[in-house]
């Protein structure tokens, strides 16, 4: 699959790619893109069957990907939250090393006034070994991420590239509860994609926070975690 879609012209020739296109994402057209990736947009986890929200108004370049998997069920206030991530992206490409509190948009992502929630979002600080090899990685994180989804409490993750200086990424997730992103750790899927990834990564650091809505306000709060249950 290629990173963006062009189309041809009588005379064979290639004109510019459709920038309506929602480009397709995975292993090779991450690590050898064809062009620059000028976004990255979230990976929400599929609705519990005959569960919809209507979507937001979105901007072309943020349109959100889904999981193929579906959650097996969703409370209300991760409903709204879900709904707001649709909007979700970083606000320049120095993501990996800005405050993650200031990294994306979180003042856009807006919740009905009465809710009031906590959720837990995990944080991965990565750079890759030099000449390692992406696939098999790649492939053992997508079934972890599509073995979490099922196995319930996976909002969204979203996930960065290198930087081309220094090489750093992330990659964040967000979770209905410290209780859920626990239990995902032992998930075998999971366990094959952190094996294969302390062997891939030259560097590899976990940061944890709180994702807030306080009633009465409309805007989340980002906090770093500090002890506790988060979430249900």
């Amino acid at each position: 699959m290629e990173l963006e879609a062009e189309s041809q012209t009588l005379d064979g020739t290639h004109s510019e790619p459709d920038p309506h296109h929602l480009p397709d994402f995975n292993e090779s057209s991450l690590k050898v893109p064809r062009r620059p990736i000028l976004y990255l947009p979230p990976l929400l986890s599929k609705l519990p069957p005959g569960f919809s929200h209507p979507l937001p108004e979105l901007l072309g370049a943020y349109r959100p990907l889904a999981t193929e998997t579906h959650l097996p069920n969703i409370d209300p206030a991760s409903l709204q939250l879900h709904k707001a991530l649709h909007r979700f992206h970083p606000l320049s490409d120095e993501y990996a090393e800005t405050p993650y509190e200031n990294a994306f948009n979180w003042d856009e992502l807006v919740l009905p006034e009465e809710s009031e929630r906590e959720w837990y979002v995990v944080v991965f600080h990565s750079k890759r070994k030099e000449g390692s090899d992406g696939g098999p990685l790649y492939e053992a994180d997508k079934q972890a991420h599509e073995e979490a989804v099922r196995n319930g409490g996976l909002i969204m993750y979203w996930y960065g590239v290198p930087h081309p200086e220094t090489g750093l990424n992330l990659a964040t997730c967000i979770w209905q509860s410290r209780a859920h992103a626990i239990a995902a750790t032992s998930q075998p899927h999971h366990v094959r994609a952190m094996r294969l990834a302390a062997a891939s990564y030259e560097r590899y650091e976990l940061r944890r926070y709180r994702l807030r809505k306080v009633r009465g306000e409309r805007a989340l709060r980002v906090e770093p975690y500090d002890r506790g249950d988060v979430g249900w």
